[in-house]
């Protein structure tokens, strides 16, 4: 099975259609608003810092090439998820999967915003 193929949703129960909005829902809310945010307050604010420990420890190591590593990593790690997901016939998790990032991307956008008016 070659590539094209393998990332084909022929003969899921997945409409094509959904499932790119979807993605690229996630890709605004969790890897552009909550990314530019977070760059934004910490790199702005003085006194600011990450709050997931996690990215607070990737930022500290590799600058925010690592923070953005780390979010593309959790984003395909949740595409290839959903994609084998739709393979499988599944007709929920395909759908999920985006909605979920793009709804916590949104929120933790959105406190960015919010983190940015109080400190800044």
């Amino acid at each position: 099975m070659n590539a094209r193929s393998w990332l084909s949703l022929d003969g899921t129960p997945v409409t094509e259609r959904r499932f790119y909005w979807a993605w690229i829902a996630a890709a605004a809310g969790y890897g552009v608003g909550d990314v530019v945010t977070t760059i934004a307050i910490v790199a702005f604010a003085p006194g600011v810092v990450e709050g997931n420990p996690v990215m607070g420890a990737s930022i500290s190591s590799f600058g925010f090439a690592g923070l953005v590593g780390l979010k593309l990593a959790v984003f395909a790690l949740c595409l290839a998820v959903s994609q084998y997901a739709a393979r499988v016939g599944d007709p929920v998790v395909p759908y999920v999967l985006p909605g979920l990032l793009a709804a916590v991307g949104a929120g933790l956008t959105g406190y960015n915003v919010w983190s940015m008016v109080q400190f800044g």
